[in-house]
C-alpha cells in the first residue's frame, strides 16, 4: 500500500504500484517556487548587489549575481546615451528574472506542452512598452531566431514571449497576492496541512526500526533490521555486502506481521571513534524464558565497516512476562550517559502488581533507565550515575532515571537551535497507549510519566489516577485513536537543507500512516500540531523526489548532519523485504548553495559495494520529455535524444549541474470528500449473507464508495482496523472488478451512521468469497465507531 495526499493533503492508500492507479485524475494546477536547477529557491548568505530585489528568497547565489552584473554591463556597452537612459531598466529586469523564486515558470521550463523560453515569459501590456521604447536589445539576451525575426512585429513578438498562465508572467507575478503572501514559507493546504516530499534512499530492507550514525565524521549510516542485521551505507548512498552486524541466530522474532520482538535498538558511544564500541537492545529466549538484552559491541580492528561478534557483552537482562511491549529505544543523552526506554511487560492494562510496573520503581519495565558504560573495562559492566534520581530511595532500582512509561516507541536527543542552541538536550519520546490515546513526552529526571493511572491527558485506571501522591508530568501532546493507534517517536529537526523545519519535532504513527508535526510557540510555551501531508499538484516535481510512501511508518532517524529520515515498510512482518527509508523534504525552501557541504571522512571499504537504485516515484504528476525551440533549419528531435531536463540548464549556462528525472503519468485517483450521500445501489431479489455494495457521493461513481455488507439479515458498515489491500481485494472482486487500488479508511466516504456496524478487524488473505469468510471478531461484534467505517476504490486495468 502506499500513503500520499489528494488534493486537499489528506492521506489516502493505493493497493498497488504506479500502473494500478487510477490514470483520469489530472493533477491541479499548483505551481510552486522554483529555480532554473530544478531546486526550490533559498535566501543568499551575502547580501546580493545587482538583483537586490531577490536579495531575500530567490535563485541566485552572490556569485551568479556577479556574473549578471557583468552579462548587464557588456550588454549596455552596445548602446548610446539614449538606449541606455531607455533600456538600462528593461535589461536588468529581464536579467534578473533568473533570480526569481518562479524562474522556472517565468521561462517555461516545467510546463512541458510549451518550448523552452531563453528570455523570461512576460506580461503583454510590459512587452508592449518595451518593444516600443528598446526592442533591440532582446537579441542581446537571446540567440533564439524567431526573436530576430520577429523583433519589428510587436503583436506577434510579444504573442511568442507570452506564458500560458497569465497569472505566471512578469511582472504581474510579483503583485500576484495568492504568489507571494506565503512565499519561502513550507506550504500548506486549507485544513493547515504542511505539504513536504521525500527521497528515496534505501529500500529492499526487513523491517527497518533503525537508522543510526557514529558520529565519526566519515557520514556512514547503519539500518537495523528487525531480525537482526545492520547494514553500512555510505555517503553516495551504496550498501556494503557484508553486514556490519549479524546476530540472527540470538535474535527472538517471528514472520508474524505485528510481533514486537526482535533487534529493537542499536547506539553508537559517543566516543565511538576513539574506543569503537556501540550499544544494542534485542529479545532473547532463554530456556523458556522471553528477556530483552542490552550488549556492548566493538568493531573490528580488521574492518571499520564489521562489527567483532566476539567481543559481545551483557550489559543488562530483564525478563519479559509477555511477548508484547519490549521497549526497544537506546541511546546517548548530552551528558554521556546510556538510556534505556523499557516497555510496561505487556499484555494489557499493565496487569503486574498492584499497580503495575511502570508506577513500580523497584522493577525495570515501564521505565527510562540511565547508566554509565564508561570504563568498564574492569569492575562492572556499568555504574550508577550519582544523581539518578533514586538513588537513595528505598526499594527503589537506582537505575531509573523516569517512570510510568507504558510502551515508549523511538526517543531522540535534540541537537538545538544550530545559532542559539535553545532546546538542546532534551528527550522526546513517542508513548504507545492501550485503548484511546497516543502521547508524545519530555522525559525529565525523576518524573512520572502516569501509566497506568492515565493514558494522555485522561485517567485509565480511576483509583489510581485520583491518588494524591501520583504527581505525574502530562504529555506535551496526545491524540485520539481516530487518528492513529500506534505513535512512533521522530525527532526534532536541526539540520540545515530545510530551514523553515528547524525546530519542528516530526513524528508519525504506525497503523495509520499520518505524519505529523509539533512546534513549541514562543510566547505560550504551547505545542501546535499541524498533520504533514504529501505534496500536492507540482509541489514535489523536483528530481528525485516523490510524494507518497509505504503506511507502516516503524522509525525515524537523524543522520550526522542532522537531515531527517523514516522508515516505512508495505507489510509489517521481520521477513518482509518491502522497506523502506525515506528523507523528508520541504520543498518550499532550501538552503543557500554551498552552506550544508561537508567532507566525510574517508572509509575503507573491504566489502562488495552494492549502488543504490531508486524504485519509488513520483504519482499524480506528468512530466512528458520536451525539447528546445528548434530553428526551422533544425530536425525534430527522435527518441533517442537526452531528456529535456538534462539539456535545459545547459541553455542558461549553469554549470555542472546533472538532472536525472523519471516521466511519470498522471494516474491519481481523486477521492471524494463532500458529505452528500450519493443514492445506494440496491440490488434486486432477495440478498445472501456477505454481499457488499458500495455507498459514496456520486451516482455516476460506481467503483468506490463506502464498504456495507449484509448479514443476518440487515445491511451494516465495517470498522477500518486491519483495513487492508487484501479485504479490499475481496470486496472489489465479489463486485465484478479485476483490482482493488485502494483500502480506504477514516469514513473517507462518509459515515453510515444509520447502519449498525457488522464487521470489525477483518483480515483476509485476499481469495476468500465474501469477508464473512475472512477472520473477524463476529457479526456484530466490534470496538469502533462510524468514523472509522471502511471503504474501496475498485478498478478493471492498469491503464485506467
Amino acid at each position: 500500500m502506499w500513503y500520499f495526499c489528494d488534493v486537499f493533503g489528506r492521506i489516502w492508500q493505493s493497493p498497488f504500484v504506479l500502473f494500478y492507479l487510477l490514470a483520469f485524475w489530472i493533477a491541479p494546477a499548483f505551481m510552486h517556487p522554483q529555480c532554473l536547477d530544478f531546486k526550490p529557491p533559498f535566501q543568499p548568505q551575502q547580501e546580493l548587489q545587482f538583483c537586490k530585489m531577490y536579495t531575500y528568497f530567490g535563485c541566485c547565489d552572490y556569485a551568479r549575481d556577479q556574473e549578471l552584473m557583468a552579462k548587464y554591463y557588456r550588454i549596455m556597452d552596445n548602446f548610446d546615451y539614449y538606449g541606455f537612459s531607455n533600456c538600462a531598466a528593461y535589461v536588468q529586469d529581464l536579467l534578473c528574472q533568473e533570480c526569481s523564486p518562479f524562474a522556472a515558470h517565468l521561462f517555461d521550463a516545467e510546463d512541458p506542452s510549451t518550448p523552452i523560453h531563453t528570455i523570461p515569459g512576460l506580461c503583454p501590456d510590459y512587452c508592449s512598452q518595451l518593444h516600443s521604447k528598446c526592442s533591440s536589445f532582446l537579441t542581446l539576451l537571446s540567440d533564439d531566431p524567431r526573436i530576430e525575426e520577429l523583433k519589428h512585429d510587436q503583436r506577434k513578438l510579444c504573442q511568442y514571449l507570452e506564458v500560458d498562465d497569465p497569472d505566471y508572467c512578469y511582472p504581474h507575478l510579483l503583485s500576484n497576492e495568492l504568489l507571494t503572501k506565503n512565499l519561502g514559507r513550507t506550504a500548506a493546504d486549507s485544513d493547515g496541512c504542511l505539504q513536504l516530499c521525500l527521497e528515496e534512499v534505501a529500500n529492499g530492507l526487513r523491517n527497518p526500526l533503525a537508522m543510526v550514525h557514529a558520529n565519526d565524521g566519515t557520514h556512514r549510516f547503519f539500518v537495523a533490521e528487525q531480525v537482526g542485521l545492520v547494514w553500512v551505507y555510505l555517503p553516495d548512498r551504496s550498501k556494503l555486502e557484508k553486514p556490519f552486524l549479524n546476530i540472527t541466530k540470538a535474535v527472538l522474532t517471528s514472520p508474524w506481521e505485528g510481533d514486537e520482538r526482535g533487534f529493537l535498538g542499536l547506539t553508537f558511544h559517543p566516543n565511538f571513534k576513539y574506543n569503537g564500541k556501540l550499544y544494542v537492545y534485542y529479545s532473547v529466549e532463554v530456556g523458556f524464558d522471553e528477556r530483552i538484552r542490552i550488549s556492548e559491541f566493538r568493531i573490528s580492528s580488521a574492518d571499520m565497516n564489521v562489527v567483532d561478534h566476539g567481543s559481545e557483552r551483557i550489559i543488562l537482562e530483564i525478563d519479559e512476562p509477555a511477548s508484547n511491549h519490549n521497549g526497544g529505544q537506546l541511546l546517548f543523552a548530552d551528558d554521556g550517559y546510556l538510556y534505556i526506554f523499557t516497555g510496561d511487560g505487556g499484555m494489557a492494562g499493565d496487569p503486574f502488581g498492584k499497580f503495575g510496573n511502570a508506577q513500580n520503581k523497584s522493577a525495570l519495565l515501564g521505565k527510562v533507565l540511565r547508566i554509565d558504560v564508561d570504563d568498564n573495562e574492569k569492575g562492572p559492566l556499568y555504574r550508577i550515575p550519582s544523581d539518578n534520581p533514586f538513588v537513595h530511595e528505598r526499594n527503589a532500582r537506582p537505575e531509573v532515571y523516569a517512570y510510568g512509561v507504558r510502551n515508549m516507541w523511538r526517543c531522540s536527543v535534540d541537537r538545538g537551535d544550530p545559532y542559539t542552541k535553545e532546546g538542546k538536550g532534551r528527550i522526546f519520546c513517542g508513548d504507545v497507549g492501550q485503548n484511546k490515546f497516543e502521547e508524545i513526552d519530555i522525559v525529565e529526571k525523576g518524573r512520572n510519566y502516569g501509566w497506568r493511572a492515565k493514558e494522555g491527558f485522561s485517567c485509565y485506571d480511576k483509583k489510581l489516577c485520583a491518588n494524591s501522591s501520583l504527581d505525574d508530568v502530562l504529555p506535551i501532546f496526545a491524540y485520539p485513536h481516530k487518528m492513529g493507534k500506534s505513535v512512533t517517536g521522530g525527532y526534532v529537526y536541526r539540520g540545515c537543507e530545510n530551514p523553515n523545519l528547524n525546530g519542528m519535532y516530526i513524528f508519525g504513527d504506525f497503523m495509520s500512516g499520518r505524519l505529523m508535526s509539533l512546534k513549541e510557540n514562543r510566547n505560550t510555551r504551547i505545542w501546535e500540531y499541524n498533520e504533514i501531508c504529501m505534496g500536492m499538484g507540482l509541489t514535489c516535481s523536483f528530481p528525485g523526489l516523490i510524494n507518497n510512501y509505504y503506511p507502516y511508518i516503524i522509525s525515524f532517524a537523524e543522520d550526522e548532519a542532522g537531515e531527517l529520515y523514516f522508515m516505512s515498510t508495505e507489510i509489517p512482518s521481520a521477513t518482509s523485504s518491502t522497506g523502506v527509508v525515506y528523507k523528508i523534504v520541504d520543498p518550499s525552501r532550501r538552503a543557500p548553495p554551498g552552506k550544508c557541504n561537508y567532507d566525510p571522512h574517508s572509509v575503507r571499504v573491504k566489502s562488495h559495494r552494492i549502488p543504490f537504485k531508486p524504485k519509488e516515484t513520483l504519482i499524480g504528476v506528468s512530466i512528458p520529455t520536451k525539447r528546445p525551440r528548434l530553428s526551422h533549419a533544425e530536425n525534430p528531435p527522435d527518441a533517442a535524444s537526452e531528456d529535456w531536463l538534462q539539456e535545459l540548464p545547459g541553455n542558461f549556462k549553469e554549470p555542472d549541474v546533472q538532472i536525472t528525472p523519471t516521466p511519470f503519468t498522471p494516474t491519481t485517483a481523486k477521492p471524494l470528500k463532500t458529505s452528500r450521500q450519493r443514492k445506494v445501489r440496491r440490488r434486486k431479489g432477495k440478498q445472501k449473507n456477505g454481499a457488499v455494495r458500495l455507498v459514496g457521493d456520486e451516482e455516476s461513481q460506481r467503483d468506490r464508495g463506502r464498504v456495507e455488507i449484509y448479514a443476518n439479515g440487515e445491511w451494516g458498515t465495517i470498522c477500518d482496523d486491519l483495513w487492508n489491500t487484501k479485504n479490499a481485494v475481496v470486496v472489489c472482486r465479489q463486485l465484478g472488478f479485476r483490482h482493488a487500488l485502494k483500502a480506504a479508511k477514516h469514513a473517507e466516504f462518509g459515515e453510515g451512521k444509520d447502519l449498525k456496524i457488522i464487521l470489525d478487524d477483518v483480515q483476509c488473505e485476499g481469495t476468500e468469497e465474501t469477508l464473512l469468510d475472512c477472520q473477524h471478531a463476529g457479526v456484530g461484534t466490534h470496538n469502533c465507531a462510524h468514523y472509522e467505517d471502511a471503504g474501496v476504490i475498485c478498478g478493471n486495468s492498469g491503464s485506467e
